[in-house]
């Protein structure tokens, strides 16, 4: 799986590595990513996202159900992505 928020679509960056003499070697910047389960009330089960921290607020900020919804109209996720778990 690939390391790609499913809330807000951040992914991996490509840099520089700059050293002191100001050599540049490519790096990459990864995501901060958690595998988070959340209770989604509306279908009465637990489910399971692959979130970063900026997805975390959003999900607080505007709830889980609106959240999954503003993703899946963005093309972040599809419904048949999301893993229920119990």
């Amino acid at each position: 799986m690939s390391k790609i928020c499913q809330i807000t679509g951040k992914k991996a960056m490509v840099g520089n590595n700059v050293s002191h003499s100001k050599r540049r070697t490519k790096r990459l910047f990864n995501v901060n990513l958690f595998t988070k389960k959340f209770f989604y009330v509306e279908e009465d089960c637990w489910i399971q996202l692959r979130v970063s921290a900026a997805g975390l607020k959003v999900i607080n900020r505007v709830g889980l159900d609106a959240a999954l919804k503003a993703a899946v109209g963005k093309g972040y996720l599809t419904w048949e992505e999301i893993k229920v778990l119990y």
